[in-house]
């Protein structure tokens, strides 16, 4: 695939180290399942999963677990074309512990940083980032620079006609204190069209947890579509047509990291079929539900026949 794409996602890409015993410390554990990883990877690979190109632009390093991202981007049918090696840094590497039903700690291995963060834009980047029918970033992204200034750059490529895409993912531990990503994530946000955030993330974004009050206050920084996700309450989305709540979707938790990944690639998928605000929160939130019902993050993003089947009453 070399472009335009339906989909460009920046951002993190690494190794996923999960246990395969359930429910005890890392300590304990003895065997462990390896998947590609990192949010922005997972989005691009769960919007793939829809039939839709994708690519990610991202970083490496020059080890044999970078090749093996880069092996695993293809076989998801994700470009890596824009994923560049970095020679002086490791492929990040996470571990989780697994907990169920909420219980998920996640141990990042990206110090001193990441070859993610180190990503910057060429010709092809650029071309990619304007041409693509969806431009995803992620408030990770801003968390260090050189990234923070490539991913601002990219943002500034779009124009208003177009679907962009602030994924809020505050993670604090990438950050020095919250106002620092409060700051880079406003500036963020004035060049977006749709924000995605839980409660945590919105109320770094923009000074509050009520949902309602944070979706207005997403859209009076010109974000056209708000979208709040809220836990055990469902899913908030507002946009110029007014609200839509949706409820939870029950499931079984395996492993609830991962499904706030499924959760934007079907998000994608339904900006990119241009279905109603209605129907693309539902088909999310079904998605996101899947996807924790499951071990894994990357393989385990869900089709949509499974989708369709777990809104209509089905085992996913």
């Amino acid at each position: 695939m070399t472009g335009p794409f339906d989909l460009v996602a920046l951002g993190r890409l690494g190794v996923d180290l999960y246990p395969l015993q359930v429910g005890v410390g890392l300590e304990d554990v003895e065997t462990f399942g390896k998947y590609l990883g990192g949010s922005a990877a997972n989005v691009a690979v769960a919007t793939a999963r829809y039939g839709h190109s994708a690519a990610l632009l991202s970083g490496v390093g020059a080890d044999p677990f970078g090749r093996y991202l880069l092996r695993q981007l293809e076989e998801y049918a994700v470009s890596s074309a824009l994923v560049r090696e970095v020679p002086d840094l490791p492929t990040p590497v996470t571990f989780c512990e697994i907990f169920p039903p909420d219980d998920f700690p996640l141990y990042f291995y990206r110090r001193p940083s990441a070859p993610d963060l180190q990503i910057t834009l060429d010709d092809a980047g650029r071309a990619a980032c304007t041409g693509a029918r969806v431009l995803w970033a992620t408030g990770t992204g801003l968390s260090q620079e050189p990234s923070r200034g490539t991913t601002l750059e990219a943002l500034a490529l779009r124009t208003a006609d177009q679907l962009t895409v602030l994924d809020l993912d505050y993670r604090p531990m990438f950050w020095a204190d919250p106002a620092e990503a409060t700051q880079w994530v406003r500036k963020a946000l004035a060049h977006v069209t749709v924000a995605v955030g839980n409660l945590d993330e919105v109320e770094v974004a923009v000074g509050t947890r009520d949902p309602r009050e944070a979706a207005q206050r997403l859209r009076d920084l010109g974000v056209r579509l708000a979208v709040v996700k809220q836990g055990p309450r469902g899913v908030l989305a507002v946009d110029d047509d007014g609200e839509v709540e949706v409820p939870p979707v029950p499931v079984e938790v395996v492993n609830g990291l991962g499904a706030g990944d499924a959760f934007g690639g079907a998000l994608c998928h339904g900006l990119l079929e241009g279905l109603p605000t209605a129907d693309v929160v539902r088909n999310a939130n079904a998605a996101g539900a899947i996807v924790a019902g499951r071990l894994a993050c990357a393989p385990a993003m869900p089709t949509q026949a499974e989708v369709d089947l777990l809104l209509a009453g089905g085992a996913p």
